[in-house]
């Protein structure tokens, strides 16, 4: 397992104190824009161990009384049915899905911005939905030559057409469900009418990544453009913040493109700009939380490989481009990485060499390595997970955990009932089986229990992987890379 580099506890104190004292700067209310995820960061917790996935979460429950979230939503990808590739699911249901797990930790979500609002079928229907459902709707407009436009931006008809958003506490958390869906623009605003109504508001942004405070190549930060390589995302030295302090700090391309033009709106909306660069925008304190630098150096390269085995799957797919992947590939020849720096390929594909089928490989805790190969009975992903639950619990390989008579009935429903032409096992449904058959055979319930070791393991796949597969490996907390390669002569298959 992972060598822990990150103290939460520390973190959240800081973070804390950080987003405390930006507000007492400002006055009444602070809008804080949330870049990345609020919860399932998943990507600070591998290039950062001992990051957990919701710290940001738990950071902002600490002073929930004083936070409200507002989330943003482009209304042109509500009317595309745009898709979160990380989840497989929309935007609008990545919104209903945000907007039910912040109330169940009981955070308050007080309104839902419509930016780039159009009357269209698809977005109506929408904010019928929430409206119906208690939650209050924003109207925000699209601004010809936002955000050069700077007379017109701020003025009546540019930020001032907006719908002001009623909030009630002094952190408005001002998050979205991915990336371009005006949370910027959406601050902005309410800055604009605040100034009006003579509140006292400022302006903070919150993205963990790049770390300013650690060096332009360091191992953690490349594995932020790793991570934003299909954004063309590029870090790079605050020019503004050496010019003003005389300090080098790292920032990325898109926050130094458009500061010149921020800063002018905020001397036009308060006279005078609060910040001279944009690293002085952010309040991330998360460098200063890293106490194993070495294990954040090695946890972020092991990042960088994945990462690039996931552009060429996505490349494969046409979701993209190849400069995609020649970034990733640049990126592993700066810190003089390869795919061979990851154990499981190897192992993986030696396996699939010798049996002529698709095989899995994923890698123990205590670093051994165990394979698994599609069979008439099981997938490839199935056939691991049996053999690494075996191999945690001291099993010969040679007994079986599954009857046949449990798993002859689970095949005869999926291709004559569900009609679907695989009959073998997937990883869910053999983990389903294994827990039916832990009822009777008590060496299906020691490996069974096995589970929970699995969280942070590796996994190689010699294909791309089906949906339900890939899925089931991440609900367990496994890491998965595959070879850009298709399981099957079909374009559509279950």
């Amino acid at each position: 397992m992972a060598k822990i580099a990150f103290d939460c506890d520390k973190y959240l104190k800081v973070q804390r104190e950080n987003i405390q004292k930006r507000i007492a700067s400002f006055g009444d209310k602070l809008y804080l824009e949330f870049g990345g995820k609020l919860f399932d960061d998943y990507h600070a917790s591998r290039v950062l161990p001992g990051f957990k996935p919701d710290t940001k979460l738990h950071m902002l429950l600490g002073m929930k009384d004083k936070v409200e979230v507002v989330i943003v939503v482009n209304s042109n990808d509500i009317n595309t049915n745009k898709v979160r590739n990380d989840l497989g699911i929309t935007y609008q249901s990545e919104v209903e899905r945000l907007i039910d797990a912040y109330k169940e930790v009981e955070l308050y979500v007080s309104s839902v911005v419509f930016s780039f609002y159009q009357p269209l079928p698809l977005v109506d229907a929408f904010i019928t939905k929430l409206t119906n459902n208690g939650i209050k709707v924003y109207k925000h407009y699209e601004i010809a030559g936002y955000p050069s436009n700077i007379p017109l931006v701020v003025s009546e008809e540019g930020l001032g057409r907006n719908e002001y958003i009623e909030t009630t506490r002094p952190i408005v958390v001002v998050t979205a469900p991915g990336p371009g869906s005006g949370k910027m623009a959406t601050c902005l605003s309410q800055l604009y009418h605040d100034n009006k109504r003579g509140i006292h508001a400022g302006y903070a942004k919150y993205e963990s990544f790049p770390v300013w405070n650690l060096p332009l190549k360091h191992p953690v930060n490349l594995a932020y453009e790793a991570a934003t390589a299909d954004l063309e995302d590029v870090n790079m030295i605050d020019p503004y913040h050496l010019e003003a302090y005389g300090k080098q700090a790292v920032n990325y391309n898109r926050d130094v493109e458009t500061f010149p033009l921020l800063k002018a709106i905020f001397e036009k909306i308060y006279g005078k700009s609060p910040y001279n660069s944009p690293t002085d925008m952010g309040v991330n304190m998360i460098g200063f939380a890293i106490k194993n630098e070495e294990a954040a150096v090695e946890a972020s390269k092991a990042e960088i490989i994945r990462r690039y085995y996931q552009a060429k799957k996505n490349n494969f797919l046409g979701k993209f481009k190849d400069e995609a992947v020649i970034k990733e590939e640049m990126l592993m020849n700066t810190l003089g990485i390869s795919t061979a720096d990851r154990k499981v390929v190897a192992a993986c594909l030696k396996k699939e060499e010798i049996t002529g089928v698709p095989c899995c490989a994923l890698e123990l805790p205590n670093k051994k390595i165990v394979c698994g190969k599609r069979s008439p009975l099981f997938g490839s992903s199935a056939a691991v997970l049996l053999n690494a639950l075996k191999t945690l619990a001291k099993i010969d390989d040679k007994i079986p955990l599954i009857s046949p008579e449990v798993i002859k009935p689970i095949q005869d429903l999926k291709v004559n009932s569900l009609n679907n032409h695989n009959p073998r096992l997937h990883a869910e449904e053999v983990l389903i089986a294994l827990a039916i058959q832990a009822n009777s055979n008590p060496l299906a319930n020691i490996a069974l229990k096995q589970l929970p070791k699995l969280k942070g393991c590796q996994v190689h796949s010699s294909v791309i992987l089906q949906e339900t597969d890939f899925n089931t490996f991440k609900k367990l907390g496994i890491d998965v890379t595959e070879e850009a390669i298709s399981r099957a002569h079909r374009l559509y298959t279950k």
